[in-house]
């Protein structure tokens, strides 16, 4: 997520401590570019129309920030990595943080790497999708495996019972068809954007 002191100090910006100089909005299309944290360049790029149209707003704001928000009084504030954990505490009755859904991610994406090689238990292949997964994440393998890989996973495929299954069909019976439209999703050439609101942002 970022935080302000750790941007100010190293040069580095995580979602909240973006500027408006690291994006660019034609159209439906944005473009990310910016040194994240340990110095690595991320690109992004995203085609939605109402996501441009929030950004663009978000620019048309005061200040250098890309993601603030104008209070009722008119002042404009920056959107800080403690808003976006509060809101999530509050929306979903628990006690979560933004680092969960990267958590979430790592696990996920390595699961269905350790699936998918070509054999259970062997410690080349553990080593090899914990690198793979690290280097998406933009972390160290040994931060990725301390810090957003589940235990349980690896030690899961080290006995041989790594085992995924599809996810249930909830679609109701009178309505069996999947949506007809999938939803634009981010060409990655790094790592996944957070969700915008249609609204003005708001914490």
């Amino acid at each position: 997520m970022g935080n302000e002191d750790y941007a100010l100090a190293n040069n580095s910006f995580g979602l909240t401590t973006l500027r408006n100089k690291h994006v660019r909005v034609r159209g439906e299309e944005l473009r990310f570019l910016f040194r994240g944290k340990s110095g690595k360049q991320w690109s992004l790029a995203l085609r939605d129309r109402r996501v441009a149209g929030v950004l663009r707003s978000c620019q048309e704001l005061p200040g250098q920030h890309l993601f603030e928000y104008r209070e009722a009084d008119g002042t404009v504030r920056a959107i800080s990595s403690s808003d976006v954990n509060d809101y999530l505490r509050q929306v979903t009755a628990r006690d979560i943080s933004a680092k969960d859904f990267r958590t979430w991610a790592g696990t996920v994406k390595a699961a269905m790497a350790l699936q998918a090689g070509p054999e259970q238990g062997g410690r080349k292949t553990i080593r090899a999708v914990i690198a793979a997964v690290a280097e998406e994440l933009g972390n160290t393998a040994a931060v990725c495996r301390k810090c957003y890989i589940h235990p349980r996973i690896l030690e899961a495929f080290a006995a041989g019972e790594v085992r995924l299954t599809p996810a249930r069909n909830f679609c109701s019976k009178s309505n069996s068809r999947p949506p007809s439209k999938t939803p634009r999703r981010l060409r990655r050439s790094s790592r996944p954007s957070m969700p915008v609101s249609k609204k003005s942002p708001r914490i």
